[in-house]
C-alpha cells in the first residue's frame, strides 16, 4: 500500500480514489467521481457536514485556474476540504474562513508552476553551456554520412548501405541503422537524422 494510500485510509477515508494520468490531461475521470461521491453524500444528507479529503494540496489541483476552480465547486456544495500533509495540513470550509486559503492555494498553485519552469529552463540552458543538448543522440555521424553517400552515388542499394553502416553512439551502438533512417540522411542535405 503506498504512503499517501495508507495516510488516507487511516484517516478514515472511504472509497479511495487515485488515477495516474498525465498532467496535459485535462478530464481527471476518477476525481470527478470523488467530487461527485461527496456532492451526493452531501445533497442525501445537508446538514450534515461532508470532508473531501487529499493526502497533499498538489493532488487537488494542477494550476491555479483549476484550484480556484475546486474551491468554488467546494463552495457551492457546502463541503470542507481537508489537506492530511503539507504545511497547510488542517480542515478547511471553503465558504467561511478558508475562503482565503483557496486563494491562498491558488496563488501558491501558479507560483509553484513558475518555480518549476524557471529551474526546468535554467537546467536546460547549464546544460547547452555543457555541451549537452536535448533531445534523442545522432545516428549518423558526419563520416558515416559521407560514406552512405559515396556508396550510394556508387550505385549501392540502400538495403546494403544501412548493412555496411554501424551506429558508433547510443544505446543502439554496434547495430545498423534502419532503412528509413538511412533514406531519410541520403534525402536530406545536411548531417543525422
Amino acid at each position: 500500500m503506498t504512503r499517501w494510500r495508507a495516510a488516507l485510509a487511516a484517516a478514515g477515508c472511504e472509497p479511495i480514489s487515485s488515477e495516474k494520468i498525465s498532467t496535459r490531461v485535462k478530464v481527471r475521470p476518477e476525481f470527478a467521481k470523488a467530487m461527485e461521491y461527496v456532492r451526493t453524500i452531501k445533497s442525501a444528507v445537508p446538514h450534515q457536514r461532508v470532508i473531501f479529503t487529499v493526502h497533499e494540496m498538489k493532488r487537488l489541483g494542477r494550476g491555479a485556474a483549476e484550484l480556484l476552480t475546486i474551491a468554488e465547486e467546494l463552495r457551492r456544495a457546502d463541503i470542507q476540504l481537508e489537506l492530511l500533509t503539507g504545511p497547510l495540513q488542517g480542515v478547511y470550509d471553503p465558504s467561511r474562513h478558508g475562503a482565503a486559503l483557496f486563494a491562498f492555494f491558488a496563488g501558491m498553485a501558479e507560483s509553484e508552476r513558475e518555480y518549476i519552469r524557471e529551474k526546468s529552463l535554467e537546467g536546460q540552458a547549464s546544460a547547452r553551456e555543457r555541451g549537452r543538448h536535448g533531445g534523442r543522440p545522432r545516428v549518423f555521424d558526419d563520416d558515416m554520412v559521407a560514406y552512405a553517400r559515396s556508396l550510394r552515388e556508387r550505385g549501392v542499394p540502400v538495403p546494403e548501405i544501412a548493412s555496411r553502416l554501424v551506429i558508433s553512439t547510443g544505446k543502439n551502438k554496434g547495430r545498423h541503422p534502419s532503412l528509413s533512417s538511412v533514406y531519410r540522411v541520403l534525402a536530406n542535405d545536411g548531417p543525422g537524422a
